[in-house]
């Protein structure tokens, strides 16, 4: 990485980390699962025949390869349907992906100016998901307290904790919601069509008129509010989200990723923890916490989500029952995410956290170094991106991977931190340290990571293992296997970053799910000797 994107953190990302999700191409990899074993080489190795063998084999085999015809299999019926039309919503771009056999359609809702994707798969896993950007200016965790109270009753569902009923009741095969540094998402996913379209009801009644707005006592309950146990002790803070995020900020590790995505981003709106500082927490308001709620909490600033085998009419006419009271506004909400500039010289942050008196010791191993580059200031292309991917892999992947296996047998720290790439923000970071490391040792591993990302560069990586990682991600990729987490969802949230992040320039949302075109550039490129990893270090 180049000097003018390095960061450096000792000591202490955002307040609660969860594993990354990644963008588009990258995205769909690691909600594939790490699958070891792939089958398949860089480059195709045809069938060899013995120099005495008659020229005929070869002329036989040719002849038989070029009569046999290869077709497309036909595509589902519900994937051959025509998109929905409706009077409420304009229907912008029908496109198919043919990697995964998905009919991609997007609306815009004409009233509201809700934006939506109906996806065509012949899956009986339903998804549904409703996602608006937040971007925050504290650390109140407004995003975080949001996403708890709106879950706790509606204007058509009065039910204190709706959530936790269908948690016990509904045929669910996912219930959640996401509070990112920049984004809340809330997803819901059922192979039975009536359940699935009961949770799209309750979700969006949920979101759009949630009963928190009207009752103080739901954003004391989930946000924070004061408890007295004996009128001789003194007051004390409670609450759903302020008791968790002390618990968040009594982690050393997640004080230490904390630190590092705010000095990274220390100019947009990553720079504050949109889960909650216990100590901002409490300066929030209710009026505070409604006005956020009116200005992100608009359709206008949403993007809504379909995928699966249920009807195409029904979902847009069910849409328009909660979104057509809504207009848009002459001036949305200013919930662009602007972009981080890459610093000239390296900084230095330095950070305490809590540690045990033995921690605490003179002597004691018990620092934290990681050193966080900045990757990029403009989007990174499809080859890129899965350049990038096979970078990683090759540097953090593995126990045997280069940096990693640097890092874990130098003896100078208990164990690695840092997951190497991650792209769940606007843009994509590298982080890679120690921590319990002493004090004297400190400047040595910044110098230990330094030193290996340049003799990486310089020297490449050892061709197997180059075509390891290839294989591993392409059959990640192709086989595409989620377990037990819908893979409609893997797909929304491999789409949703593009879909907030590019709107204002057009990209097109559904190239997040293409892989085949920039696969095959990135092959050529490999197979013909090109330099593609070292630029990128």
């Amino acid at each position: 990485r180049t000097p003018s994107s390095r960061r450096f953190c000792e000591g202490s990302q955002s307040a609660s980390r969860r594993p990354p999700m990644r963008h588009g191409l990258r995205s769909l990899a690691i909600a594939a699962g790490a699958i070891a074993g792939a089958s398949g080489g860089l480059v195709s190795r045809p069938h060899a025949f013995s120099a005495s063998a008659p020229a005929a084999i070869s002329r036989r085999a040719s002849s038989v390869h070029a009569s046999v015809a290869i077709s497309k299999p036909p595509l589902p019926e519900v994937v051959e349907r025509a998109p929905a039309t409706h009077p409420a919503f304009e229907l912008v771009r029908v496109e198919m992906v043919d990697e995964y056999t998905i009919k991609v359609a997007t609306y815009r809702h004409r009233q509201s100016g809700a934006e939506v994707i109906s996806a065509q798969a012949d899956d009986e896993n339903k998804v549904f998901g409703i996602a608006f950007r937040t971007p925050v200016e504290d650390s109140t965790g407004v995003p975080h307290i949001l996403e708890h109270s709106v879950l706790c009753g509606s204007a058509k569902y009065t039910s204190k904790e709706p959530f936790t009923e269908l948690l016990k009741g509904s045929l669910q095969t996912f219930l959640n919601a996401f509070t990112y540094p920049d984004r809340t998402c809330y997803p819901v996913a059922s192979c039975n069509t009536k359940d699935f379209y009961n949770l799209v009801n309750v979700y969006l009644d949920a979101v759009l008129s949630p009963r928190a707005k009207r009752d103080p006592t739901v954003f004391a309950q989930e946000g924070w509010h004061y408890e007295l146990d004996a009128a001789e002790e003194p007051l004390t803070y409670k609450g759903v989200v302020f008791n968790e995020m002390k618990g968040v900020y009594s982690s050393p590790d997640s004080l230490l990723y904390r630190a590092a995505q705010q000095a990274t981003f220390p100019d947009n709106t990553y720079a504050k923890d949109s889960g909650g500082d216990p100590d901002a927490i409490v300066e929030l308001t209710f009026d505070q916490f409604k006005r956020f709620h009116d200005a992100y909490y608009h359709p206008s600033n949403s993007r809504i989500f379909f995928y699966g085998d249920d009807p195409l009419e029904a979902r847009l006419d069910l849409l328009d029952s909660y979104l057509a009271p809504f207009t848009a506004p002459a001036t949305p909400a200013a919930s662009r995410i602007e972009t981080q500039a890459k610093f000239a010289t390296p900084r230095r942050v330095v950070e305490r956290f809590p540690a045990s008196a033995d921690e605490a010791a003179p002597g004691a191993p018990s620092h934290m170094v990681m050193l966080n580059w900045l990757l990029n200031e403009k989007p990174l292309s499809p080859v890129d991106e899965l350049a990038l991917t096979v970078l990683d892999e090759l540097l953090m992947g593995t126990r045997t991977a280069t940096l990693y296996k640097a890092m874990a047998e130098s003896g100078l720290g208990a164990a690695v931190v840092g997951g190497g790439v991650s792209d769940e923000l606007k843009q994509a970071t590298f982080s890679v340290g120690l921590k319990g490391v002493a004090k004297e040792d400190v400047p040595k591993v910044e110098a230990l990571a330094l030193e290996t990302l340049a003799a990486a560069a310089k020297d490449g990586f050892e061709a197997d293992a180059v075509e390891a990682a290839v294989n591993t991600l392409e059959f990640q990729l192709r086989e595409m296997n989620t377990g037990g987490f819908p893979k409609g969802l893997a797909f929304m949230l491999s789409m949703l970053p593009r879909w907030i992040y590019r709107d204002d320039e057009g990209a097109n949302v559904a190239d997040a799910l293409r892989f085949e075109a920039p696969l095959a550039e990135l092959k050529t490129k490999l197979a013909s000797g090109e330099k593609v990893f070292e630029p990128l270090l």
